[in-house]
């Protein structure tokens, strides 16, 4: 598979060319080995590469300080580093006798509180970059946004050559991720079990999370749910969107909503293969948000934070984007190209005292709706941050 330039790329060697290590994760097949294998000539030193999921280089980290301290003037690159987290101790003491940038560069299928004693060995030492998969400004030019919304922005699916083949791929990697890559992260649970609460999710992305909900129909407690959760928010495979308190006398809604992180694993679960059978079904809209609130996520500037507003008199805005617990920017997602805001959306600006109001909509360009409310194409996200 042609390799696809990143707009991760430059960050991540900024990060290299500062820091003694750096972690690049993500969920698995996002394409964090195909980025890292193509930066290598643009690296700080020669690079040399090993796999914890290859035995024969498991077998060279035997005796890891040993190895390492023999490749001082290269970029040691470790894949699947959430397989050796005892490693991380051993790393520490190797930075520390040599502190250069880009001694290391690590990848892993899981966030960092996942991999056991990261955070803490590398406190100092250690810059995280999240790689998400395909946004659609990274693939405008091989694919169109319904393809893109439709299979989602994992590689082997957004360019599998149809839809049949896509469909196959992000089945296989449900099944792997239940049978194998959550209980290698530690999730000792009935693969049935958390397959019925991850299409569960999928039924329920866009909306309001009900803990009691999902453990009664599961036959769980609601501490047990919750930690399942953990672990799939832990593996990138859903997002928690929390809501945004403000000090009004309005009661406002405080359970966070659920969204399923990648618009084709979605449409996997909830039986839709092709944009037809998208088109006609009760989930489109919730699936329109979904897909919009992780464009929005991927070009998220680092000063910002992202909530939504609701108040239990209807009073709505899907996202919230905050600067420093302020907020600066409201926007509505609507799969409409004749867009009607909606009232709740302009008293929420007023409650929340904000002046720049989007409507993100299936438009091929944006045109201002009303003196603050512009409309904005799925292709126009990243003005919502010029």
């Amino acid at each position: 598979m042609t390799y696809i330039a990143r707009t991760a790329e430059q960050h991540i060697l900024k990060l290299a060319s500062y820091f003694p290590a750096v972690a690049v994760v993500g969920p698995r097949q996002v394409g964090k080995t195909s980025l890292v294998q193509a930066l290598r000539a643009r690296l700080p030193k020669p690079s040399l590469y090993l796999d914890m999921e290859n035995p024969d280089d498991r077998i060279k980290l035997s005796n890891p300080a040993l190895f390492l301290d023999a490749l001082a003037d290269q970029t040691v690159i470790l894949d699947e580093i959430q397989k050796l987290p005892t490693l991380f101790p051993v790393l520490r003491g190797i930075i520390d006798r040599r502190r250069e940038p880009g001694r290391f560069v690590l990848l892993g299928s899981a966030s960092p509180d996942l991999i056991r004693d990261s955070s803490e060995s590398l406190a100092g030492r250690i810059a995280y970059f999240e790689l998400k998969p395909f946004a659609f400004g990274e693939i405008e030019h091989i694919a169109d946004f319904r393809q893109h919304w439709l299979r989602g922005g994992f590689p082997q699916s957004l360019l599998a050559p149809d839809d049949e083949l896509s469909r196959l791929w992000r089945q296989n990697f449900i099944n792997t991720y239940l049978e194998r890559d959550l209980p290698l992260l530690g999730l000792s649970a009935d693969p049935m079990v958390t397959g019925k609460l991850w299409r569960m999710l999928a039924h329920l992305s866009g909306q309001l999370l009900n803990m009691e909900a999902l453990a009664g129909s599961l036959g769980l407690n609601g501490t047990t749910v919750r930690r399942y959760l953990d672990f799939f928010e832990s593996a990138y495979l859903i997002r928690r969107l929390p809501p945004f308190h403000v000090n009004l006398k309005k009661r406002l809604v405080k359970t966070p909503k659920i969204y399923l992180r990648d618009s084709g694993v979605l449409h996997q679960l909830l039986g839709i293969g092709s944009f037809f059978d998208l088109s006609g079904h009760p989930a489109l809209g919730n699936s329109w948000e979904t897909y919009i609130l992780e464009q929005i996520a991927a070009l998220l500037p680092d000063w910002a934070e992202m909530y939504f507003y609701r108040t239990h008199d209807g009073t709505e805005a899907d996202i919230v984007i905050a600067r420093s617990g302020r907020p600066e920017i409201i926007v509505e997602i609507k799969y409409s190209t004749v867009p009607r805001v909606s009232k709740g959306l302009y008293i929420a600006g007023q409650d929340l005292g904000i002046q720049k109001h989007y409507v993100i909509c299936p438009v091929e360009s944006g045109f201002p709706l009303s003196e603050n409310t512009t409309v904005l194409s799925y292709r126009e996200i990243p003005r919502l941050f010029a």
